[in-house]
């Protein structure tokens, strides 16, 4: 039982180490368009599919240190504690979600929905921090439509990163899942 929680934490740590250094591998779309920041990115693959093989508490906790540890190392922003926590601890976090699929190791639909899964977690906590904390930071105009909500703002300002980056989740995800499956059970 030691042994199996041992090897957990060294693969948990082993995907954080390759989550950071994807996260250097971005392109910026928010500060293209004015804002704080959002980019396109890898970073949810290794975390996506450590949470299916290990399940979602490994999941959650992973994701919970990278957000942090990505904070700290790779040139995070906040405005504040709160918008550290949201958006790189706790956003991270739920992309751990996508271990409560396990079955997902075996199945290309069912990797594509836990990889859907992780991705909505994220991008609620995301939305949930620029409704609450981003809401003063508004713009009067975005995408060239007059902004007056911020639930509104936050959907396209979050969807305007999030959406790409789920796409490819989801589809990696999906294409890596029988290559995985065959390395984690071999013959």
């Amino acid at each position: 039982m030691k042994n199996k929680k041992l090897i957990c934490l060294a693969e948990a740590a082993i995907i954080v180490a390759l989550a950071i250094g994807l996260s250097y591998l971005k392109i910026p779309t928010g500060l293209a368009f004015g804002g704080f920041g959002g980019s396109v990115d890898l970073v949810m693959i290794p975390l996506i599919v450590f949470a299916i093989r290990r399940g979602p508490i490994w999941g959650l906790a992973t994701g919970l240190a990278f957000g942090t540890l990505k904070f700290f190392l790779a040139e995070g922003f906040a405005i504040n504690v709160w918008s550290m926590l949201l958006d790189y601890s706790l956003a991270y976090m739920m992309v751990g979600l996508a271990g409560f699929i396990p079955a997902a190791r075996k199945s290309i639909p069912l990797s594509a929905l836990a990889a859907l899964i992780g991705c909505l977690g994220r991008f609620v906590i995301h939305f949930i921090s620029g409704v609450t904390i981003y809401a003063e930071y508004m713009p009067e105009t975005f995408f060239d439509m007059t902004m007056t909500s911020p639930a509104f703002y936050s959907l396209l300002y979050n969807g305007s990163y999030m959406l790409p980056n789920t796409i490819l989740a989801v589809l990696i995800c999906a294409l890596i899942t029988k290559p995985i499956n065959t390395l984690a059970n071999p013959k």
